[in-house]
């Protein structure tokens, strides 16, 4: 017997305009047994489902989840002389090591200055140099550099900084540093007014430093690595895992905690096989709810998977205005009184409307904004507003205040 979907389904009936329309009906579950195609069909429908359901939240590459453990910058530091600037270096009578930093740089060249003379300089400034040494850098190789004040000079504009070496943690030299300044700002100064675009006392050089030592990384050599994701989640560390067993066997990796995936390295070329692991897409389940707020700027920031259930808020302003007013008191002519001053203070205290929206229960976060901002609250008293609704359980996030 052969039965259509068409027989099963009745026909909408005709219905008079003034008649109220029917309820709608509940949902209901029918169950069909259709043999090996229908357990196929249905198969095919939920493995649709899931896939719906696990693409919803979007998908990114490893290399944006994680990085590869010892594969880091390095930082650098070193203490150098601008030269070179246009009368707004350091006050030598003031900055004491500038002088002496001077004195130590020339003797180099075979300029003996008499004991107990400090050179009196404009043109000079002390700075610290810093650096970011990238991971698997060669010595030869160009980066660049950040030049900082350290004295008090007026503006490094224009200036030269002479060849200074950087330093890592472990007081070796990695970088020799030299070049012109980039300060990305202009002053100007006369009868005791100043002014001054952007920021002067800091600069940078482009491919100012050049490398004269590698760090030695192991990573490649051996037998495992470990990726370490930006952010610790448990759900994230094993999606990571299953999406590298899926590309390279099922023992290739295994989650270590909420943050570490250890991955077998194989005995060919490991930098094509991390360049496959980095473009690996992994598909994220959602993230965890989170609302955050900065108590100091009024800043209020709601991730895709809040919820908000169905509350009601009353919300008014009070407002406390305090007003002075002077007041002379005059005495009688030919009196022997004194004219006196006083204040009559006035106090008014006006409380808004306080009332009471229906908020309605949400899974969207476009409703959730239209609910918020229905509310006709300031930026301050949101924050009050969420943590109060918080405290009433309708609010599925974590409350995070910065």
């Amino acid at each position: 017997m052969t039965t259509f979907f068409g027989d099963l389904v009745e026909p909408e009936r005709a219905r008079p305009h003034d008649a109220r329309p029917p309820e709608p009906e509940r949902p209901h579950v029918v169950v069909v047994v259709l043999g090996q195609i229908g357990i196929l069909l249905l198969t095919l429908l939920f493995c649709w489902s899931a896939h719906a359901a696990t693409t919803d939240a979007g998908s990114e590459r490893i290399r944006d989840l994680a990085t590869v453990a010892g594969v880091r910058v390095n930082q650098l530091i070193g203490y150098g002389v601008v030269v070179g600037l246009d009368g707004s270096g350091d006050a030598t009578n003031q900055v004491q090591f500038t002088g002496q930093s001077v004195q130590s740089l020339l003797s180099q060249f075979g300029v003996t200055l008499p004991p107990g003379v400090t050179p009196q300089m404009k043109n000079v400034a002390a700075v610290m140099v810093t650096a970011a040494l990238p991971a698997f850098a060669q010595p030869g190789q160009q980066i660049d550099i950040t030049v900082s004040s350290l004295g008090n000079a007026r503006s490094l504009r224009g200036g030269t900084l002479l060849l200074t070496p950087l330093r890592g943690a472990d007081s070796q030299i990695y970088a020799m540093a030299q070049g012109n300044l980039v300060v990305g700002g202009a002053g100007a100064s006369s009868g005791g007014s100043k002014v001054a675009i952007n920021h002067l006392l800091a600069g940078r050089v482009p491919g100012g430093a050049t490398v004269e030592r590698a760090v030695p990384n192991p990573t490649l050599e051996a037998d495992t690595i470990h990726l370490e994701l930006n952010q610790t989640d448990f759900s994230t560390a094993r999606l990571v895992a299953e999406a590298v067993n899926r590309r390279f066997g099922a023992d290739a990796a295994q989650p270590l905690d909420g943050r570490v995936v250890e991955v077998r390295l194989p005995p060919g070329s490991r930098v094509q096989f991390l360049a496959d692991i980095e473009n690996l897409e992994v598909a994220l389940a959602a993230p965890p709810a989170k609302v955050i707020i900065n108590a100091r700027t009024g800043s209020v920031v709601i991730n895709q998977s809040v919820r908000l259930g169905a509350v009601a808020v009353a919300h008014g302003n009070l407002s406390v205005v305090v007003s002075s007013t002077p007041v002379v008191s005059q005495p009688a002519p030919m009196s022997a009184g004194q004219t006196v001053v006083a204040d009559k203070s006035d106090i008014q205290i006006k409380q808004g409307a306080g009332t009471l929206f229906n908020v309605p229960a949400s899974a969207d976060l476009t409703e959730i904004v239209k609910s918020l901002n229905a509310l006709g609250a300031s930026a301050q008293d949101l924050i009050g507003i969420l943590q109060a609704i918080k405290a009433a359980g309708a609010l599925k996030a974590d409350l995070e205040i910065l």
